[in-house]
């Protein structure tokens, strides 16, 4: 039962010390390295979009520059009097005059497209229905008013823009074409139309790839969101933008970034909107690009946490089988002392460190346990003697008081009172000292025992031994320790007054002092030689034999039966001189209820 619960205790010490190391070492390491990352990839993100808003403001710069020099070639050539000539009114319908018409209109177009930097230009009659042999030269069908943007173009002032895609056998490439509507040079009415291709080459000065990344991108979008221009090979031209939120976006503000996820890819997405013209030049760089050192130290790092934490895992193991192993066996073998298993044999270490001093430690405690178990098994065992003994005791009593009774019955019968009482006292006087084995009695007990020995000592020297008792009623009751008062009352007849029992005086006096009982013995009789008074000072061998008493029972079993009770503060107090009688001051405290006991 003890060794599944050593097991998970091991086990759970094992956790703590794998989680403490990894709350104090990994989880910080990661957290930093996690911080380092985000903070790299925001750094270069915010560095890139940087850079790309400058290039993109300063191509914004340059494309608009572009637009307006263009815009000021083109008027150069609506400006034209041989254009506004020819444009004024349509040819005559014979075959001669459109011939002359469209040889002059396509000669003048000719020379001026060297002074204007575009791919082509078309200029386009109001009603070019009217001009069936010039649209046919120029490549375009007569019916060109019915398309949409020509209508468009004619019915605005401001220039527009139309983006016209690959058509097989016409033109390979997008087209962006500037079409503007022109009038007279000195009246309002409309004269036709100039369309100015840009080609992919002349939007291409302005709109490169700037940093040579591998799909960078390089965008010109229309208020819509589509593409009208594609760096990267025209591959989005003509189709929206793929991320709605980006367009979303763009429409907020004049400039700024985003990062966009695009079929798979995530892309960093800066912006900056023309002020003239109804573009958005966007540029799109691959967050791989802009992270790929990035992505090396974070391979690098992966590669360090591993073995870091390879290192950390033997850590752990070798502190598991150096320390916690082996204090998990430490705690099987007290389980099982404490389940009562004291015959286990505790293994012997030889390590200096403190589970060796625990090991050893255990050991001895183990050792230890054992003698004191082996101390108190013999202690009971003479617990059990001794109460065998009291018995045995309680016994003899009873038939000596038995005895006793019989004597001064038969005493009494014979007419011999003196021999009666005697044997009375003495009876009495057994009684009162065995006190039924317990320790304690009272003041008023211990009193009559000092008379009943009062009694037979007269009867037995055949001499009155004057001894006068002055004790309050009130402290009879109170618990007295036994057999202290008999023995100094016996020192002062054999020693005081034996000699001297026509005067010689006894007085027994007892007072409260506060918390303690306070007894007087005095005498005045030849006081107690210096040697029994240096004996007591010396505290000396209570069980060697004195005249106080064959058996010791004297001055000095007081002095001691008092200390060993109530301390050095309750000894015996002794005053005497030779020939001025002696003074024995013995102080007992009030003992409360349960505070000694009964003792046996």
């Amino acid at each position: 039962m003890s060794s599944p619960v050593s097991l998970r205790l091991a086990s759970s010490f094992r956790n703590r010390m794998i989680l403490i190391f990894f709350m104090i070492i990994i989880v910080p390491f990661l957290l930093f390295a996690y911080y380092a990352h985000i903070k790299a990839i925001e750094g270069i993100s915010n560095a890139n979009m940087t850079a790309s808003i400058n290039y993109l403001q300063q191509s914004r710069g340059n494309f608009e520059n572009y637009l307006e020099s263009l815009n000021n070639q083109i008027n150069g050539l609506i400006g034209n009097k041989q254009l506004q000539n020819l444009l004024s009114a349509p040819p005559p319908a014979d075959p001669a005059s459109e011939d002359t018409f469209t040889l002059n209109m396509v000669s003048l177009i000719y020379q001026k497209t060297s002074t204007i930097d575009a791919f082509r230009i078309h200029v386009y009659p109001i009603d070019p229905s009217k001009y069936t042999d010039y649209m046919s030269t120029i490549g375009e069908p007569d019916r060109v008013q019915d398309e949409p943007w020509f209508r468009k173009s004619l019915a605005t002032v401001s220039p527009t823009w139309r983006l016209s895609m690959p058509e097989k056998g016409y033109f390979e490439r997008p087209l962006l074409t500037y079409i503007k509507r022109f009038s007279g040079l000195y009246d309002q009415i409309p004269r036709g139309l100039v369309a100015t291709d840009l080609s992919e080459d002349q939007l291409k000065r302005f709109f490169s790839q700037s940093g040579g990344m591998v799909d960078q991108k390089v965008l010109l979008l229309d208020e819509s969101g589509t593409v009208v221009y594609d760096s990267h090979a025209n591959q989005w031209t003509g189709s929206p933008f793929p991320s709605e939120r980006f367009v979303r976006h763009i429409a907020a503000g004049a400039q700024g970034s985003q990062t966009v996820t695009i079929e798979g890819s995530k892309y960093l997405a800066t912006y900056v909107r023309m002020d003239s013209y109804p573009w958005t030049i966007a540029s799109l760089t691959p967050l791989d690009e802009l992270t790929g050192t990035i992505a090396e130290i974070n391979r690098l790092l992966v590669i360090f946490l591993i073995i870091y934490l390879i290192c950390c895992i033997g850590v752990v193991l070798y502190i598991t089988a150096y320390f916690t192993q082996p204090i998990a066996r430490l705690v099987r073998y007290m389980r099982r002392l404490e389940a009562g298993n004291l015959q286990q044999i505790i293994p012997t270490s030889s390590r200096q460190d403190e589970v060796g001093w625990l090991y050893r430690g255990y050991g001895s405690l183990i050792r230890r346990l054992e003698g004191l178990i082996a101390d108190a098994s013999r202690a009971e065992r003479q617990k059990k003697e001794l109460e065998f003994q009291v018995l045995s005791h309680q016994i003899n009593p009873h038939f000596l008081y038995n005895t006793l009774e019989s004597i001064r019955w038969k005493a009494e019968n014979h007419g011999r009172s003196e021999i009666s009482e005697m044997v009375s006292a003495l009876g009495n006087l057994l009684r009162l000292s065995l006190n039924q084995g317990k320790e304690v009695t009272t003041l008023g007990r211990e009193i009559e025992q000092v008379k009943a020995y009062v009694q037979i000592e007269q009867a037995r020297m055949g001499q009155t031994i004057r001894i006068l008792y002055s004790v309050d009623g009130e402290l009879k009751d109170v618990p007295f320790l036994r057999l202290l008062l008999q023995p100094l009352v016996e020192n002062a007849i054999q020693h005081s007054i034996r000699d001297n029992f026509e005067q010689g005086k006894i007085l027994l006096s007892a007072r409260r002092d506060g918390e303690e009982l306070v007894v007087d013995l005095v005498d005045n009789g030849s006081g107690i030689p210096p040697d029994v008074i240096e004996k007591l000072e010396m505290n000396s061998d209570p069980h060697a034999k004195s005249a106080e008493g064959a058996k010791g029972v004297g001055l000095r079993n007081v002095n001691d039966r008092l200390k060993l009770y109530f301390g050095e503060n309750c000894r015996l107090s002794i005053e005497t001189s030779p020939g001025q009688g002696t003074r024995i001051t013995l102080r007992h405290p009030i003992i409360k209820d349960g505070e000694l006991g009964q003792r046996k």
